[in-house]
């Protein structure tokens, strides 16, 4: 029986690939944008997102700003963000630390990579509950994680293989990554801030540097996801995209499985592409998979400037992951390694708290839709107070367990599959739950997703009442939200 099962299995899947690549797309939005979504992208429901590059050398930028764009704010003396800024900060900084003979492309011999251990990184990602990762392969400074002949067209070497760590980091980290089940995705920039055919003649990079680099990328590692980002300064039609997504769909090396974001050309998002994107953001809900990215800080980039305090807390992240899987999306959770391949502890202990949680409670989260509802709110004001250019991580915890006067709070957020409903709770203080308009009958059965005890509860009017023993709160870590399976209500 077993081997007729294994048999049936193959044969569909044969026939799948077969209808994959039956399928041929046109290099035109419509045709494009009818391509599906695998499955699995919308069942993983958490990634881990790596900025990794010669701006991890530096490591520093101002609070509230992103130490990957390290380059750009040296050389145009300008910075954007959170803060009041004069400006000039990274500028100044540069200067008293590396020197005015001292330019950002000094710091890609310092780029060691020496403590990097591959297999170690792909086990944190797995034990953390992570599904899949994205690794910046080239970032907007040019600067390739791979061998690369376009990456050296400036005069002078500008990649792994041959500057700093002497290793192709893309290729070592998506073979140790392939061991596991976790799915490996790359992260490209399209533009080069400062690359010479950029700044003088944008059609020459589109077609010199940027379709040949980026095929050459896609043919090489056959990546899971393609994840491009840089795509704002023109249109797409100046990019190619359309052209570049029918050779990706119809001729790639990966064209029966990859998967795209939808940062394919100036005002483009949440229109065309694969799934679709927001960055430090909230409340969003989209008809089709999206995925919210973020830091565990601030900065993408490691940013030695971010103190102990000024990463999200464990409750904090679970809490944005939760929220945002109950309307239906991914969250992509920034990590920043150092210079040399360490994964700072912080960011490893976050990860690793994140996979305890996700051991006990992931089937509230994975492979599940949005409920009729997805979250059950309190009396109040639901705006979220949002000020300067991105949304802080605190955000969640104002909607949840830290109440502000006069707002509403996020009392219970729920998911479903096909044979539950999972009400996830923010706040363990309270011994009866009360989910409102739930409705049991004989059949209910309501279980702790963490213990696996049966919770007893009673049918008041349209309300579902739970009680929820002290020793099942006590079990649960301090202050990380529980989780409680109900069959069979409406």
């Amino acid at each position: 029986m077993k081997i007729k099962y294994i048999a049936l299995a193959f044969t569909l899947l044969l026939a799948y690939s077969q209808m994959a690549t039956a399928q041929k797309y046109e290099a035109d939005w419509a045709s494009l944008d009818q391509r599906p979504i695998p499955g699995w992208f919308e069942d993983a429901k958490f990634g881990i997102f790596i900025h990794w590059g010669p701006y991890s050398v530096p490591a520093w930028s101002p609070k509230g700003t992103y130490s990957e764009w390290y380059q750009y704010w040296l050389q145009s003396k300008s910075l954007f963000g959170n803060g009041d800024f004069k400006g000039d900060e990274v500028y100044e900084y540069h200067k008293k630390t590396y020197g005015d003979d001292f330019t950002y492309y000094d710091f890609g011999p310092e780029f060691t990579a020496d403590l990097f251990d591959p297999e170690a990184w792909a086990s944190l990602f797995e034990k953390a509950g992570a599904k899949y990762i994205v690794l910046t392969s080239k970032h907007h400074d040019g600067f390739t994680l791979w061998p690369n002949e376009q990456a050296n067209d400036r005069g002078f070497a500008w990649n792994s293989m041959e500057v700093g760590a002497k290793r192709d980091l893309v290729g070592e980290l998506t073979q140790a990554v392939r061991q596991t089940e976790v799915k490996m995705g790359l992260y490209y920039s399209l533009y080069e801030w400062y690359h010479p055919l950029w700044l003088s003649d944008k059609d020459k990079f589109v077609d010199q540097h940027y379709l040949p680099q980026v095929k050459d990328l896609v043919q090489r590692y056959q990546p899971d996801i393609l994840w491009t980002d840089g795509e704002w300064e023109i249109e797409d039609t100046q990019w190619r995209s359309e052209e570049f997504l029918a050779w990706l769909y119809n001729e790639s090396a990966a064209k029966d499985y990859i998967l795209v974001n939808d940062r394919w050309g100036k005002g483009l998002r949440q229109k065309h592409g694969g799934y679709y994107t927001t960055e430090y953001e909230a409340g969003k809900v989209f008809d089709k998979p999206w995925e919210e990215c973020r830091g565990m800080g601030f900065s993408f980039g490691y940013n030695q400037n971010e103190d102990a305090w000024d990463y999200n807390s464990t409750q904090a992240l679970l809490l944005m992951l939760i929220d945002i899987v109950s309307n239906g999306g991914n969250l992509l959770l920034d990590i920043g390694p150092d210079h040399r391949g360490n994964i700072p502890p912080i960011m490893q202990e976050r990860l690793m708290e994140m996979g305890e949680w996700l051991a006990k409670n992931g089937e509230a989260i994975y492979g599940t839709r949005p409920w009729k509802q997805s979250v059950q709110w309190s009396e109040g004001d639901r705006t979220i107070d949002h000020s300067g250019s991105y949304l802080g991580g605190d955000y969640i915890l104002k909607q949840t367990v830290d109440k502000q006067d006069g707002k509403a709070v996020k009392e219970v957020f729920f998911t479903q599959n096909d044979k539950s409903v999972f009400a996830i709770i923010p706040d363990g203080s309270k011994q009866e739950l009360v989910l409102k308009g739930l409705k049991a009958d004989k059949r209910t059965t309501v279980r702790h997703l963490g213990s696996g005890k049966t919770l007893t509860y009673k049918q008041k009017g349209d309300d579902l009442h739970i009680m929820v023993p002290e020793e099942v709160l006590l079990g649960s870590k301090m202050n990380l939200p529980y989780s409680i399976k109900l069959q069979n209500v409406q």
